[in-house]
């Protein structure tokens, strides 16, 4: 799609890297664009670690001008340990980046340039801290805008679903944050100091998956950081965006449902059709919007004190995706926006769907199911969202609905009531809804999962005695779904979901369905609701110029996601290429290279047999000084009955020269995933 970039902005804009001095005598390397005014102006902040003078510098340069050009200043900030900055890497979101957050924060206010007022925005990881530091309540953060990011650090990120382990990205992503972490420094930025920061930092790195395999229920380790714990304690203006397909969406339900009770926070709340990414970027699956103008009108409201009538927009801003075939990839979805001035919202009811048939029925699925689950991070790539799901309705047991005489519009999180009978202690419930046309296609609308020994509290194990017949609920990810007259609704359950849902070793066993006492529950819209409303619209995109990164052709290149089935040995093998951005050429001469596949193998009878191996070579190179490194990476993880196994491998050189080498394995009970 085409993007807008203005000839110019309201103001002229300078760019500047400046170093942000931190209490503890480290500094921390930022990245700065301010108008060119006598004025003092407002803040805002981005602040992650994903290496503002490379990996983020493209869509930095979308933005961060952009805002600049608008009366702000516009500053990107690596965490400490990471890019350039100063300081040893620690684990995601701990109480050392929080603080160093609040000490930028407070630099930033009480420059001459700036008028005291700070916002903080972000996506994902920069989503995240700007949620978790506004709960902490610096006196300059006056509003943040959250995109794709959570409130529960536990059971909606990367870690750990329905009290689950989540293996394709609990393991994929700390793979990728250790090839992240084991970057270098760039000599052009930080002079010949980076070879020592670089090997000083080494040592002290440590993969995340042996903390996050440490911490299997909902303990404090994951409360911290969780703004879920408390809401009152937010005092900032928040904006919280999501995707319906992001994984993260659920977060924005929550806050427009929590923030207003709670305090003083005022919040609205906007969920497009979008993936893992910022709604103006123009990636699948679409529309995009105007989301930097819209951004501006909350910056201006709340930094600016001008009446930009964004408060005046309902507290929910959704999309509503009409019925669609099963794709890996849309450009664009049909559908339209509405908006609800409370939430839960008095237009939607919850309305039970029960379950025909008499059963009981024995849900035993091959460990394999869930391979045509699509990517948990859907980034706007050919291969990210699930096929046509009728393979994996056949790997599951199903209830459909009677043909639907009329249209049923759903907004929300649905949820299952289900009658269960477990004869192991230990095993998983994974429910998926799906849209099933006339032609029997079937197009995933949404899913959840319970981990049986979760039942009772995600902070909590209790296994299930063998033989025991006992009812449990639990919710679906939210979604805006229309689905037509014609068409059926259908509930699919199965005991398997890999290489999503890490499998319990008695998982073969399965559980069994008492359907007479079991339910579908979905949260079903009024269409009426809208009537006389005004119109919900959005400006087309726009952005700053790109930055003027090359892309050199590739090769021959991989499949993105290639399912290959041993059917002699039983065993099913998928291989991931996540395509973070492989080659590009940056106009300061940087040339950077990264590559990673992800493996993912199970044979489908044996939930012991599940393992995940994810490889990264990353290199960095600048052709007119001479200088490269490079990183080589290596996680791998397996389990047993009593243990999950884990090793992880880093290799670094300069040029041709090994400077480090480094290898970790350990053995981690598995105390309920």
């Amino acid at each position: 799609m085409n993007i807008r970039t203005p000839d110019q902005f309201p103001h002229r804009v300078v760019r500047e890297d400046v170093w942000i001095p931190m209490p503890s005598g480290e500094r921390l390397y930022a990245r700065m664009w301010r108008p060119v005014t006598d004025e003092p102006v407002p803040v805002l902040l981005e602040y992650l670690p994903y290496r503002l003078s490379d990996w983020t510098a493209p869509r930095d340069a979308q933005r961060h001008p952009w805002y600049a050009g608008h009366g702000y200043a516009s500053v990107r900030v690596d965490v400490r340990g990471h890019g350039n900055s100063e300081g040893m890497p620690g684990d995601e979101y701990d109480e050392q980046e929080l603080a160093d957050g609040e000490a930028v924060i407070a630099w930033l206010a009480a420059q001459p340039w700036s008028n005291g007022k700070v916002g903080m925005f972000g996506i994902s990881w920069g989503g995240f801290n700007s949620l978790q530091l506004a709960a902490r309540a610096p006196e300059a953060l006056k509003a943040i805008v959250t995109v794709c990011s959570t409130d529960d650090r536990y059971d909606n990120d990367v870690h750990y679903m329905g009290g689950s382990v989540l293996a394709v990205d609990m393991h994929a992503w700390a793979s990728t944050m250790l090839a992240f972490v084991s970057r270098p420094p760039d000599p052009a930025q930080v002079g010949d100091a980076w070879r020592d920061m670089w090997l000083r930092r080494m040592e002290k790195v440590e993969p995340f998956i042996h903390t996050w395999l440490d911490h299997q229920t909902r303990d404090a380790y994951w409360r911290h950081g969780s703004a879920c714990e408390d809401y009152a304690s937010i005092k900032a203006a928040v904006l919280a965006v999501g995707g319906w397909h992001d994984p993260y969406r659920d977060t924005v339900l929550r806050l427009v449902e929590n923030l207003p009770e709670a305090g003083d926070a005022p919040v609205r709340g906007l969920i497009g059709p979008w993936s893992h990414q910022y709604p103006d970027r123009g990636l699948p699956p679409g529309p995009a919007i105007g989301f930097l103008q819209e951004t501006l009108r909350w910056w201006d409201h709340w930094l600016k004190d001008q009446d930009t009538g964004v408060m005046d927009e309902p507290l929910l801003r959704s999309w509503i995706s009409e019925s669609h075939p099963p794709a890996t990839v849309y450009d664009r979805l049909p559908g339209r926006w509405v908006g609800d001035t409370a939430w839960p919202s008095p237009a939607v009811t919850m309305t039970s769907y029960e379950l025909p048939g008499s059963g009981p029925f024995l849900v035993r699925s091959p460990q394999h199911t869930g391979v045509d689950a699509g990517r948990f991070f859907p980034f706007g790539n050919d291969a990210d969202l699930p096929p046509d799901q009728r393979e994996e309705d056949g790997r599951s047991v199903c209830f459909d609905s009677a043909v639907l005489d009329g249209r049923v519009e759903v907004l929300g999180r649905p949820r299952v009531r289900l009658r269960v009978t477990s004869r192991v202690p230990r095993g998983q419930i994974i429910a998926r809804v799906c849209d099933v046309a006339p032609d029997g296609s079937s197009t995933l609308v949404t899913r959840g999962v319970l981990n049986l020994t979760a039942r009772h509290g995600r902070d909590k194990v209790v296994p299930w005695e063998p033989g025991a017949t006992e009812d449990v609920t639990f919710e679906l990810n939210g979604i805006g779904h229309a689905f037509p007259a014609g068409h059926r609704i259908r509930l699919a359950l199965s005991s398997a979901y890999w290489p999503w849902i890490w499998p319990q070793a008695d998982s073969a066993a399965g559980w069994e369905l008492d359907p007479a006492a079991s339910a579908l529950e979905l949260p079903v819209r009024d269409p009426a609701a809208d009537q006389g409303a005004p119109a919900i619209r959005f400006a087309e995109p726009e952005q700053a110029e790109p930055l003027g990164v090359r892309y050199p052709e590739a090769g021959d290149t991989r499949p993105e996601r290639l399912l290959v089935r041993d059917v002699a040995a039983g065993e099913w093998r998928l291989e991931v290429d996540p395509r973070y951005g492989g080659t590009r050429v940056y106009p300061d001469g940087l040339e950077f290279t990264e590559n990673a596949l992800e493996t993912y193998t199970v044979k489908e009878d044996d939930p012991l047999s599940a393992r995940a191996v994810s490889r990264w070579e990353v290199g960095l190179r600048r052709p007119e000084t001479g200088w490269s490194a490079r990183v080589e990476t290596r996680s791998e993880l397996g389990a047993d009955r009593d243990d999950f196994i884990a090793h992880n491998e880093v290799v670094c050189w300069e040029g041709e020269t090994e400077v480090f080498r480094r290898s970790w394995e350990r053995r981690i009970p598995r105390t309920a995933g």
